[in-house]
């Protein structure tokens, strides 16, 4: 696992992610080329995140039974298909199911992760995430602004078809730089899909930083959601160019992931979780100020989404590192479970974060964010002293003499 390995792995995972996102940006361009309504075009973008959500429940446990390295530059091509496909759509129907095609098969970096771990040594695993995760930050951020430039320009059907060239020649280059793997397994692909569900009952790890990340992302994404009520509201009074000018703020992460899996390596990862629990606490006390408006209420919401952004990835490296660690043999099934119910707790976060903005405000919004993180440090806290205490007493049990007599009794 060299450096231009990592390299290699990390934009893959900035197209792959990238392909997820960067539909949303050309969406009214897509409702004037077809004549339909946005909302009508937005199907094209929900149709992508269905199609993700079941391409991770349905192929990435894969990743544990076929060989990793041609399993993700098969992903790859299938993926700049349906891009292909999409950007030569004659209507709404095709698109859509294009779209659906796309999401599927562009799991990719949720089977780079597990090959990635496997790669590398252990005391240099966190790192090594840490850079993925920030190819994939830098994907969703650029993919975003690109495709909007590039559709301004060019029509809608540029970046699908800009996209798709770009896909499969990184399939290429997966293919002829990446090394070949042995699959860890050869259970057979029913057994894979319940091995996920098996793993979650069994993995006391795993279970803990599931809800760790459920109730961060939750809080994360009703943030990111009802940031644009506020800022259309009648405190602000911006368009949503706004949301994504605030997004870019969030391209610091870039540089801060890596930093945090180096930590991770050194220190472990209930640290690094204790340390992001703590930023989001923080975040959500910076962002209740938003609802000042003005240049006092801007500066608030920028200083917050960027501290909450770099929590809740700094969080997800921590506890990517631990889940990898659990199962050698399983990186690919566990990736599945633990990203699942990260999805899940994003989905009802979004939810919940609508609602209450409705009834009580943006302040509200933030109580909520600051609830979820409690209970999360709350859990991890219980965790830690546990652990402490488990380790305690093996220590003293260890180093205590033996009892007199025990000898004879032997």
């Amino acid at each position: 696992m060299n450096r231009r390995t990592t390299l290699i792995l990390a934009l893959t995972c900035a197209v792959a992610v990238g392909n997820i996102y960067f539909p949303q940006a050309v969406i009214p361009l897509i409702a004037e080329g077809l004549h339909v309504s946005p909302g009508t075009a937005s199907l094209a973008v929900t149709a992508t995140q269905i199609g993700y959500t079941a391409g991770m429940l349905l192929l990435v446990p894969l990743g544990d039974r076929l060989p990793p390295r041609s399993f993700l530059v098969t992903l790859l091509a299938l993926t700049s298909l349906g891009l292909l496909v999409a950007g030569c759509a004659p209507g709404l129907p095709l698109l859509v199911a294009a779209s659906a095609l796309i999401g599927l098969t562009t799991v990719a970096a949720q089977v780079v992760g597990p090959l990635a771990a496997g790669l590398v040594a252990a005391d240099r695993r966190g790192a090594v995430i840490g850079t993925l995760l920030s190819g994939s930050i830098g994907g969703m951020l650029l993919a975003r602004a690109f495709s909007g430039s590039l559709g301004e320009w060019l029509g809608w059907r540029a970046p699908y078809l800009a996209a798709a060239a770009v896909t499969l020649l990184l399939a290429g280059v997966v293919a002829l730089n990446v090394p070949m793997t042995t699959p860890s397994t050869r259970q057979p692909y029913p057994a894979l899909l319940a091995a996920s569900l098996r793993l979650l009952r069994t993995e006391p790890d795993l279970r803990r930083s599931c809800f760790y990340q459920a109730l961060v992302f939750a809080g994360f994404s009703a943030v990111w959601t009802c940031l644009a009520l506020l800022l259309n509201g009648p405190s602000y009074g911006m368009g949503a160019q706004a949301v994504g000018l605030l997004a870019l703020v969030g391209g610091a992460t870039m540089l801060c992931t890596p930093l945090a899996g180096r930590l991770v390596d050194r220190h472990g990862p209930d640290p690094v979780n204790l340390v992001s629990m703590l930023g989001v606490l923080v975040s959500a006390g910076v962002l209740a100020a938003g609802v000042l408006g003005g240049v006092p209420g801007m500066t608030a919401l920028v200083v917050g989404t960027l501290l909450l952004d770099i929590a809740m990835q700094s969080g997800m490296v921590a506890n990517h590192a631990r889940v990898y660690a659990l199962r050698p043999d399983a990186r690919s099934r566990l990736n599945t479970a633990y990203m699942t119910c990260a999805y899940l707790g994003g989905s009802v976060g979004s939810w919940l974060g609508v609602r209450v903005y409705g009834r009580a405000g943006w302040q509200a919004v933030c109580a909520l964010v600051a609830l979820l993180t409690a209970l999360a440090l709350a859990r991890h806290l219980m965790a830690v002293s546990k652990h402490s205490h488990t380790a305690l007493w093996r220590r003293n049990t260890s180093s205590s003499p033996a009892k007199p007599g025990a000898a004879a009794t032997k």
